[in-house]
């Protein structure tokens, strides 16, 4: 399936707890980056909205901001960190045995430590109204990935389009290749015969061998297994394109093996207009490859 990994997305939902905003947006990437920023009262939903994201995109760097507006108060919540002001209080001990300081620890001291007070926010109703509000953040982030999904399909109708026309110009170079190759080699043979006979004036040559050398000469220059391979590459290239699951990672791989073929053809085959042709051919590969970096 061809998908865009770029895309946008951004839409608000709210009850009687919260008004809830999202903000989606991806951009190339060779795995799944993921960023979340959500506000401290929903923080511990991390792992739950992550995992929702990972469901639906498999490639492209993406950022997921969530905004919360609260319909109720939240509650302040202060907790101490005991284990510090107790190791605070001994050293401050210390210290006045030591006559180095006076006075004892208060409460305004505490205050501007913050080692030693953590003060957040939760909601008013516990357990009850945070699953609530989980459920209706969980629901906004899945309808804006639904939305960005939209995007990223319909720009990979766009993709898929451009993709399949420059295959099938691979396609065709195939097929003229394979006419080049073998005007290219009965070119090849003639020249070495003819080279042959003039030898043959010169010298006492046996016929018979001398052909079956030009021959074995010649066919070092067949590209039948490259051709065939090249081939079952255009035809896998159909099967990812056309089946349900990503396949960016694949058509990338696919397009090396192609590239490593049309450089074994160019070795092989003989003549000006197969390198005329496998010029042509890596020129588009090339693109294929650049436009590949663009799919999910």
């Amino acid at each position: 399936m061809i998908k865009s990994m770029t895309g946008f997305a951004s839409l608000t939902r709210d009850d009687e707890m919260a008004a809830v905003g999202v903000t989606i947006r991806a951009v190339n990437h060779r795995f799944l980056d993921l960023q979340l920023r959500l506000p401290p009262a929903v923080a511990d939903l991390e792992p739950r909205l992550r995992a929702l994201v990972q469901k639906r995109l498999a490639r492209g760097r993406v950022e997921v901001s969530v905004s919360l507006q609260m319909r109720l108060a939240p509650v302040p919540d202060v907790q101490l960190n005991a284990a510090f002001v107790q190791a605070l209080s001994a050293a401050l001990s210390q210290a006045r045995a030591d006559g180095l300081v006076e006075g004892g620890l208060t409460a305004g001291d505490l205050l501007r430590m913050p080692q030693a007070l953590a003060i957040r926010e939760r909601l008013a109703d516990g357990g009850h109204t945070s699953e609530g509000l989980a459920a209706l953040v969980e629901a906004v982030v899945d309808e804006a990935l639904e939305q960005l999904d939209r995007m990223r399909t319909h720009e990979g109708d766009h993709l898929r389009s451009d993709l399949a026309a420059r295959k099938d110009l691979l396609g065709t170079f195939v097929d003229n290749v394979v006419k080049a190759a073998h005007t290219g080699r009965v070119d090849l043979e003639t020249r070495l015969l003819e080279r042959a006979r003039e030898l043959a004036s010169a010298l006492p040559i046996d016929q018979a061998a001398l052909s079956q050398e030009v021959v074995r000469v010649a066919q070092r220059s067949d590209i039948t297994e490259e051709v065939t391979r090249f081939r079952g590459h255009l035809d896998h290239w159909d099967a990812l394109t056309d089946g349900p699951e990503p396949c960016g990672r694949k058509l990338d791989f696919l397009l090396q093996e192609m590239n490593r073929e049309v450089n074994t053809i160019g070795s092989k085959a003989d003549g000006l207009q197969v390198s005329e042709l496998v010029i042509l051919a890596k020129a588009e590969l090339e693109r294929l490859r650049e436009q590949v970096q663009n799919v999910e």
